[in-house]
């Protein structure tokens, strides 16, 4: 049987600063990380030594159904110019691509399965989009699942007066506190807390906005913390565009980064 082998040539550099603390193959979108799609989506193939036969994929990669169906059928062409491979290039690419991979995930996750039950006092559209897993709590909030799925991880937790759009996805332990208002397509990763107003956002994990402030087109990873009235701007603030100039940020616990091309986005590694 063939196994995957995966390519990073090139790839760390152009994914910085996310690649200098973890291996492509753990950046998060949608709600999995990458290697945990693959082994969602081909469970056989991620196993085993490398071998002459192997397949060979890039590791920047998007895994889909789809493109899963190719590789076991063995139709898959490894020239890498099936329009089916989505590509995560740059960083900015991970909130870009987090709408059609939280969907991805919410299908395979939520397949042949049954959700718990959604509680009374929660307002919401389009429940058969809304999936909660064992030990979730959710009062008084509202999930409006027209736009897309919504995915509750084990033991996460929705507080009163939430607002939340899909696509849209909490991972274990997360938290969204009293009075968020979060639109898709945003991924609230495991053990990570928001808060305020967020909007296209991936969160690794274990990081947290707990606070009041606008966060937007955005990619925090882990054990990163934004104090209170934390704010970025996802247009250019000269309202210019322009060819594009990179801000660093460096404190202990995180890295940012915000590129004005011509838009501006923060990411914290």
């Amino acid at each position: 049987m063939s196994h995957i082998s995966f390519d990073y040539s090139g790839l760390p550099e152009k994914l910085y600063p996310f690649t200098e603390t973890r291996n492509l193959l753990d950046i998060r979108v949608g709600i999995l990380t990458l290697r945990e799609k693959w082994q969602l989506f081909l469970p056989g193939f991620m196993n085993g030594e490398e071998s002459a036969d192997d397949i060979r994929i890039s590791a920047n990669v998007l895994p889909s159904r789809q493109l899963a169906d190719l590789i076991m059928t063995g139709r898959f062409d490894e020239s890498g110019k099936s329009p089916l491979l989505k590509k995560i290039e740059y960083p900015w690419h991970i909130f870009e691509l987090n709408d059609f991979a939280i969907r991805e995930d919410y299908e395979i996750l939520t397949a042949n399965r049954i959700s718990e039950v959604i509680p009374e006092t929660v307002q919401v559209s389009r429940s058969t989009r809304i999936f909660i897993e064992e030990g979730a709590e959710l009062a008084h909030c509202v999930l409006n699942a027209e736009p897309g799925p919504i995915y509750i991880g084990k033991e996460a937790k929705v507080m009163e007066g939430a607002y939340i759009r899909g696509p849209f996805a909490l991972g274990e332990g997360g938290l969204v506190k009293m009075g968020a208002k979060i639109y898709g397509a945003t991924t609230i990763g495991p053990y990570s807390v928001a808060g305020g107003e967020i909007k296209n956002v991936v969160m690794f994990g274990y990081s947290n906005k707990g606070h009041d402030g606008y966060l937007g087109d955005s990619v925090i990873g882990e054990w990163c913390n934004l104090g209170a009235g934390t704010s970025n701007s996802n247009v250019s603030n000269t309202g210019l565009g322009g060819s594009g100039r990179p801000w660093y940020w460096q404190s202990i616990s995180c890295w940012a980064l915000t590129v004005v091309y011509p838009f501006s986005c923060r990411y914290c590694n």
